[in-house]
């Protein structure tokens, strides 16, 4: 008697999230003929077809539901139980602590730990939050051991003696912030010269924290409000109060209301990088920390 098999299964998923043998088969690198004997041999098993035709595909037969309400669960305590194996041949195991700035916090750290995880399911990693200052401070003291930090224009002349020292560029640079009934929302660039008389939400913090204020080179900007936190400086963008600077590390984090435009300006040049920092001697945990925010830096790029 056939038996089902988790090809089986996955194909008959495949079919029903897509609606239709052709479109499961390029989805799963099959061929349709691949697809319908493996949809044979599952109905086969359970003695009942899963699919019925209609005008735009396929759809489930109330046998196809049910099956599929276990696949899913069986797919998934598989798929678990596969990264828990994984995780147990894994060297790169135990704790790892990160910093960011709160620009890099945004976007960049959150899915390099994503892709980390992924990876190397063992490893557990916590990320903290924090200007540039205060984490360098935290990797010297060992409380961390990846700071990804922000340098330039600005910003305190860092000591990075015994330390190693990685720029990282994203292939975006500084934009702003609009939005999304801004007249300038309907655009994916402006030049400098539509900037000269919005009104401008600029940053207020601690010493050493990357602040942004208006356009760099505007002259006399009309400064509407000041905000410590990024999430209120947008929340105002979106209520349509002003437009702010943004890095375009953060360009995929924006709230709802809220639009990245890059902007010409010739006259701009980028003077502020950021950078990741670890111990000189960093262990294997920060180093493929290290490699993940390198991807994914440049999985930005792209």
């Amino acid at each position: 008697m056939p038996e089902l098999t988790l090809t089986g299964l996955r194909v008959t998923l495949e079919v029903a999230r897509r609606g239709s043998f052709t479109a499961a088969a390029e989805a799963l690198g099959y061929t349709q003929s691949a697809v319908s004997r493996q949809i044979i041999a599952t109905e086969a098993a359970v003695g009942a077809p899963l699919f019925e035709r209609h005008a735009r595909g396929v759809r489930p037969t109330p046998s196809g539901e049910a099956l599929l309400r276990h696949a899913r669960h069986m797919i998934a305590h598989v798929e678990a139980a596969g990264l828990e194996i994984a995780g147990l041949r894994d060297r790169i195991a135990g704790r790892l602590a990160v910093g960011a700035y709160p620009t890099a916090a945004a976007a960049l750290v959150p899915r390099a730990i994503a892709r980390l995880r992924t990876a190397h399911p063992a490893l557990t990693v916590s990320l903290w939050e924090a200007g540039s200052p205060a984490q360098l401070r935290r990797l010297r003291a060992g409380r961390i051991e990846v700071a990804v930090a922000a340098i330039g224009e600005g910003l305190p002349d860092y000591d990075f003696t015994g330390l190693r020292v990685e720029v990282v560029r994203t292939g975006r640079g500084l934009g702003v912030a609009v939005g999304e009934d801004h007249p300038l929302a309907s655009r994916e660039e402006v030049h400098v010269h539509d900037l000269a008389r919005e009104a401008w939400i600029v940053g207020a913090g601690d010493d050493g924290d990357p602040q942004f204020g208006a356009w760099p080179t505007l002259q006399s900007p009309r400064v509407a409000h000041e905000a410590r936190g990024w999430q209120t400086r947008l929340g105002l963008v979106a209520a349509g109060l002003g437009v702010s600077v943004l890095p375009g590390l953060a360009a995929d984090s924006v709230p709802r209301g809220v639009k990245w435009l890059r902007v010409e300006d010739p006259a701009y040049v980028l003077k502020r990088e950021t950078v990741i920092v670890t111990d000189a001697d960093a262990s294997p945990a920060a180093l493929t920390m290290l490699q993940a925010l390198r991807d994914e830096t440049t999985a930005f790029a792209a």
